[in-house]
């Protein structure tokens, strides 16, 4: 019998996305990042097991900005024309979420989002939520969704290339812990996985590393996931 050669190797495709500025947050390091993302990574070439199939900016906005969320999660199930052919098991799609931490010092690797809209601030299109669920019929406040992807074995991969980084299990309770738990709900209803990333102002650690982590960040998940 004649050889049928190796399998082929999984694709990782990766959709990636930021935010706009907010209050308190004229310049949202994370709308840089996302903007620049796909041109810095085609300079250094992307490994084969990796592709990034959109980079989008969400409004800093919770309930008003569901439609949007929702059309820009559904975007990653669209598989093109002269990708119908291969096999759905041959792929994996990731949405990785950056978001900013005007406190933070240091990169966060956020573990799981909690069902509570508890605005300290109002967001972008005016609202101000407090102490509400964010899927009523997922139950209290108290409820989480977690990822299924390894935080503790990617944030290790990241700290070994000498980035400062943590896990975290509290994305707070603002339009990120907002946007990362539909994210994992829509993730899990749809067998795809799911990654939120807090960074700290360019102020605290400026644009060029991280871009590397960003980059890095989506070499290990392509590598690892």
């Amino acid at each position: 019998m004649g050889s049928e050669g190796p399998p082929s190797a999984k694709i990782t495709t990766i959709h990636v996305t930021g935010f706009k500025k907010f209050h308190g947050v004229s310049d949202n390091p994370t709308e840089t990042i996302v903007n620049n993302l796909t041109e810095y990574m085609n300079k250094k070439t992307l490994p084969k097991c990796l592709t990034i199939g959109s980079c989008t900016i969400l409004e800093t906005a919770g309930e008003g900005a569901l439609v949007p969320l929702y059309q820009t999660l559904q975007s990653a199930l669209i598989v093109p024309q002269d990708s119908q052919s291969e096999s759905s098991n041959s792929n994996r799609i990731i949405w990785l979420h950056f978001g900013v931490n005007s406190g933070a010092t240091r990169f966060a690797i956020e573990k799981q989002a909690f069902n509570e809209a508890n605005f300290r601030c109002p967001d972008e299109m005016g609202w101000k939520p407090q102490r509400v669920p964010i899927v009523p019929s997922d139950g209290e406040i108290s409820q989480t969704r977690q990822t299924s992807l390894p935080v503790v074995e990617i944030t290790e991969a990241l700290a070994q290339k000498e980035y400062d980084v943590m896990v975290s299990d509290d994305a707070g309770r603002f339009v990120c812990n907002y946007v990362y738990y539909h994210s994992l709900r829509f993730a899990e209803q749809k067998g795809i996985k799911s990654l939120f990333v807090h960074v700290p102002l360019f102020s605290t650690i400026n644009e060029e590393i991280q871009m590397q982590f960003a980059s890095s960040l989506l070499e290990v998940l392509a590598s690892i996931c």
